[in-house]
């Protein structure tokens, strides 16, 4: 079967890119150089991939769909050498994929399954130096999204704490086939060298708790994790709501409970 006649499945929430211009603009913000490790989850139909490799030469593809491995490795041979992982893209260790040296992820991600891959790739940023991402342009704005947003929320501030997050461009539905019924955007990710979080999972416990309510405020949504005192003695009012609370305050609550003693929250 040729990539043309795959017929996509809604199951896996495919929808494959066909727009030029966009692979061109995809291509020019990648701007892959020798020597790089690229790495795409969800090659697809190759609209992204086989341009990749004929710019780059190399390409290692994370393909869950088993009908695609063999139409996708016999199109690209006429392009570069193509090195297709047959698995669902969280179960992969992107850490041991990059045996030493930092990869550079690309894709465009299952919108039905987007936000846990990003947090399974954040689990891997050491390995990581940068990502780029067709997504439901709803995702990307809760990814960007700044402190009193009404999207801004736990992923906005898990990605932000770990990365630079950089809202490129929007693709609209007529790009893809079959076109989604939401409008798609392209962003950056830059994995922070360091940080600056003392403890990783308290760190998480305490984002997932606070938003877990957005509607509650602090004093009830952290109550048996963190106590007004605590909060008072970060500079943070417990009658605030989570949505109102910058990267820098979560990090800060982190370092005092840290400190005391409370140790690590629930992840």
């Amino acid at each position: 079967m040729s990539l043309a006649a795959h017929r996509t499945k809604k199951a896996l929430g495919q929808h494959f890119l066909h727009d030029r211009q966009v692979v061109e603009r995809i291509l020019r913000a990648i701007d892959p150089r020798p020597g790089q490790r690229i790495v795409e989850i969800g090659p697809g139909a190759g609209a992204l991939t086989f341009p990749l490799l004929q710019r780059h030469g190399e390409l290692t593809a994370i393909e869950f769909d088993r009908d695609l491995i063999a139409p996708l490795t016999e199109a690209a041979a006429r392009h570069g050498a193509l090195h297709i992982i047959h698995a669902d893209a969280l179960s992969v260790d992107f850490t041991a994929l990059a045996a030493g040296t930092p990869l550079r992820v690309v894709g465009n991600l299952p919108y039905n399954i987007s936000s846990p891959i990003l947090f399974h790739l954040l689990d891997h940023a050491d390995a990581i130096a940068d990502m780029h991402f067709m997504l439901q342009k709803e995702v990307v704005d809760r990814m960007a999204a700044a402190p009193g947003s009404k999207v801004y929320g736990r992923l906005s501030v898990m990605l932000q704490a770990a990365c630079e997050v950089q809202a490129l461009f929007d693709v609209p539905p007529a790009a893809f086939r079959p076109p989604p019924k939401v409008d798609s955007a392209v962003v950056r990710l830059r994995p922070r060298g360091d940080p600056g979080i003392a403890d990783a999972v308290l760190f998480a416990g305490l984002v997932k708790q606070a938003f877990s309510q957005r509607r509650k405020t602090l004093r009830n949504t952290l109550h048996g994790l963190c106590g007004e005192a605590e909060l008072r003695a970060c500079g943070i009012d417990p009658s605030a709501r989570a949505e109102t609370l910058a990267v820098d305050d979560f990090r800060r609550l982190t370092r005092h409970l840290s400190a005391s003693g409370i140790g690590s929250g629930p992840a």
